[in-house]
C-alpha cells in the first residue's frame, strides 16, 4: 500500500487554527443571505437567478448546486455570508456537548443522533477516495450532510491537500481540516472498505486501521474528544454488527495501548439498530 501525507506534511498547507464563529441572523437575514448565495451559485453556473421559490427550495437549491460546485476562488463577500446562514443554522438545530455525555468505560460513550450537532473537537467522515465530498445535489450520506453543513471551505481544504499528495486517499488512512461551521473543532475525513458478496480478511483489517488512523491522529492534533460515525455500514455494504465489534475492539486497544491518552471517543449512531448493536458490545466491556 502507498502512505499518504502524513499530518506533518500537509497541516500547513490549510489553516487549522480555531474557525471564527460569526454572530447569528435573524429570519429576514437568512432570506437575503439565501438568495444571495443563490444568485452567486446560478451565476457561476451560467445562470440567472430570475424565477420566485420558497426559503426551503431555494436553501435546497442552494446546497444542491454547493454539492455539485467544483474548487473554485470564492469571494470573501459570499463565504461571510455563507457562515453567517450556516453557523445560524447550526446554533438552531442545537449543539450537543460532548463533555456531559456519559462514559461507559475507557472513555468512551455512546450517542443517537445527527452528527453535525456534536461539539466534540472532532467527528469522523466517512469519505471516499477523492476526498472531496458528496457531489450528488442533496445526497443524504454523512460525507454530503458534513460537507453541506461545514461550508464550502471544506471541499477547499480537502482539494489542496489530495493535490498535493497527488493520489487518491488510500483506504484505512484518514485526514484533518477544519470544521468551519459545524459545532466541532475538526473534521477527520477516513475511507472505509468497500464490500462486494462478503466481507474478507483484508477489508476487516482495512477497517480497524480507519479507526486507528484517526485515533493516532487525533492524539497528533492534540484533540481531547473524538466522534465516530459507523464507518462502511452505509452505502459501503459492510455488515453493522461486525462493524461495531471492530470499531469497538480498535478503540479499546488504542485506549489500552495509550494510557497517557485523556481522549473522549463517542460512539455516534443514527439508526436505533446501531445503537442497540453498540448499547450491546459496551454492555459487555
Amino acid at each position: 500500500m502507498t502512505v499518504g501525507l502524513s499530518f506533518a506534511e500537509y497541516k500547513t498547507l490549510i489553516d487549522l487554527t480555531p474557525y471564527p464563529r460569526p454572530a447569528r441572523i435573524g429570519e429576514a437575514e437568512k432570506t437575503e443571505a439565501c438568495d444571495r448565495l443563490l444568485k452567486f451559485l446560478l451565476r457561476e453556473r451560467g445562470m440567472i437567478a430570475a424565477f420566485s421559490a420558497t426559503y426551503d427550495k431555494k436553501r435546497a437549491l442552494v446546497r444542491a448546486y454547493m454539492n455539485e460546485r467544483q474548487t473554485l476562488p470564492i469571494p470573501q463577500e459570499i463565504l461571510d455570508l455563507q457562515d453567517a446562514l450556516f453557523w445560524t443554522e447550526t446554533v438552531e438545530r442545537g449543539i450537543v456537548d460532548t463533555d456531559a455525555l456519559k462514559e461507559v468505560k475507557y472513555g468512551i460513550a455512546l450517542w443517537q443522533g445527527d452528527i453535525t450537532r456534536l461539539g466534540a473537537d472532532g467527528i469522523v467522515n466517512a469519505a471516499n477516495s477523492r476526498l472531496l465530498g458528496c457531489f450528488i445535489p442533496g445526497h443524504n450520506c454523512i460525507d454530503n450532510v458534513i460537507h453541506s453543513n461545514a461550508g464550502m471551505q471544506l471541499r477547499r481544504d480537502c482539494a489542496r491537500i489530495m493535490a498535493q499528495q497527488g493520489q487518491s486517499e488510500e483506504v484505512g488512512e484518514a485526514k484533518l481540516t477544519r470544521a468551519y461551521n459545524l459545532p466541532c473543532k475538526y473534521v477527520l475525513h477516513t475511507v472505509g472498505p468497500m464490500i462486494g458478496r462478503e466481507v474478507q480478511r483484508e477489508q476487516r483489517a482495512q477497517l480497524r486501521s480507519c479507526y486507528l488512523s484517526c485515533l493516532d491522529l487525533a492524539q497528533e492534533a492534540g484533540l481531547r474528544s473524538l466522534a465516530f460515525c459507523c464507518i462502511s455500514t452505509g452505502v459501503f455494504n459492510f455488515p453493522q454488527a461486525e462493524a461495531a465489534e471492530i470499531a469497538a475492539g480498535a478503540v479499546v486497544n488504542w485506549k489500552l495501548h495509550h494510557p497517557e491518552s485523556g481522549l473522549k471517543v463517542i460512539f455516534n449512531t443514527f439508526k436505533e439498530e446501531d445503537t442497540n448493536i453498540y448499547r450491546s458490545i459496551m454492555n459487555m466491556m
